[in-house]
């Protein structure tokens, strides 16, 4: 007797199998939480500015984190989107909190809106919102204020601690500025050098001598490199102290919300091409370690160059887009006219993420290359 073949297909019933579209693998974290995750992990970069800075610090902050929000809102007003959805994710929020950490604390409010409306409208919402933008809002609008208002955007305030009696004062402060502040006479505000603008005024020796190699030893010695590291030096908010930088940077691992590779290789490449220069040219720049604990470097590396949306997406593509943001930062920092060069390195580096993609695509699983 022959078995009888059943032809009818049988599938699973819904309870043992769930066919649907993908994506398949899921997550429990929304857009909203992950900002505000990224705003936990900055908390302490904001208690050490106030700390550092005073009270109108802390008042920079929440004024243009109030105005990217507004900008947020006003935009989705007039292009008909849904307004209270669009600003309760917490993106503007967070664009807002990076933008008011890579300004000087004394900056006038007026410049805080100008930014907002920079970094929301220009660097996000022209290109379609949350997920579109493929340059960092916060770096647009930074950059676009530096080249528009120089002379605020370069003036900074001595940090708690920074006395015109210390040893180092001739460092920061004018001459005539040191006086006057020993005379006790009222000034309506003080400004001072920061480490990198120091060194970028520094005449460079490129010649191998004793003279050479004490070039910067006035601005990297060991006592002021411990206080650099706390963030007693001039300079953004956010960007003072790496101490409370590197908290921020632990927490944000501990939420697996960057790809570790970008601030590890971007921190690396700058401490070892900073590093070599150093060594054959001495009187060319500091040591790699100043390069490290001063300027922007740390709050880039951690907060700015790991954004989600403008970084590489692949382990090899985060490896090379970090290695450029430090090629870039460490050569402006040596031979460019600004001091400082994290912001145009990271934007630059933004540019190029989807040929860095396309050139740094994992293997399919199963792919078998063709065989000519």
């Amino acid at each position: 007797m022959s078995d009888e073949i059943n032809n009818e297909i049988k599938l699973p019933t819904g309870d043992k199998l769930v066919l649907s579209s993908s994506p398949h693998i899921k997550d429990s974290d929304s857009v909203r939480r992950i900002m505000y995750k990224v705003i936990l992990a900055l908390l302490p970069a904001c208690i050490a500015g106030v700390y550092f800075f005073g009270w109108r610090a802390a008042l920079v902050m929440l004024l243009t984190m109030a105005f990217c929000v507004g900008a947020e809102a006003l935009w989705c007003f007039l292009a008909k989107k849904p307004v209270t959805g669009t600003i309760s994710d917490g993106s503007a929020a967070l664009t807002g909190l990076l933008l008011a950490l890579n300004l000087p604390p004394q900056v006038p409010y007026w410049v805080c809106l100008i930014g907002a409306f920079l970094a929301i409208w220009l660097g996000k919402q022209v290109f379609g919102g949350i997920g579109n933008n493929p340059f960092n809002p916060a770096l647009v609008a930074r950059v676009g204020l530096l080249i528009a208002l120089p002379a605020i955007m370069t003036t900074w305030q001595p940090a708690r601690g920074m006395s015109p009696d210390s040893a180092d004062a001739e460092l920061w402060y004018s001459p005539a500025t040191i006086q006057e502040l020993k005379d006790g006479k009222p000034l309506d505000s003080v400004s001072c050098a920061t480490p990198l603008g120091v060194v970028g005024t520094t005449k460079k020796i490129t010649e191998r001598s004793f003279e050479a190699e004490s070039n910067f030893e006035a601005v990297s010695n060991n006592d002021l490199m411990f206080r650099y590291f706390l963030g007693q030096k001039g300079g953004c908010i956010g960007e003072t102290s790496v101490l409370a930088l590197l908290i921020g940077g632990i927490i944000l691992v501990l939420f697996k919300l960057i790809n570790w590779r970008v601030p590890v290789v971007y921190i690396g490449t700058v401490a070892v091409f900073a590093g070599i220069v150093h060594y054959f040219f001495p009187g060319v720049t500091p040591p790699p370690l100043f390069h490290l604990l001063t300027g922007g470097l740390i709050l880039g590396a951690v907060f700015m160059a790991t954004d989600m949306v403008t970084s590489p997406i692949t382990p090899t593509g985060c490896i090379v887009f970090a290695f450029g943001c430090g090629v870039i930062t460490t050569v402006i920092r040596i031979w460019g006219n600004y001091p400082e060069g994290v912001s145009f390195s990271i934007l630059f580096m933004n540019a190029l993420v989807p040929l860095i993609d396309r050139y740094c695509t994992v293997r399919p699983f199963g792919y078998v290359a063709k065989r000519g």
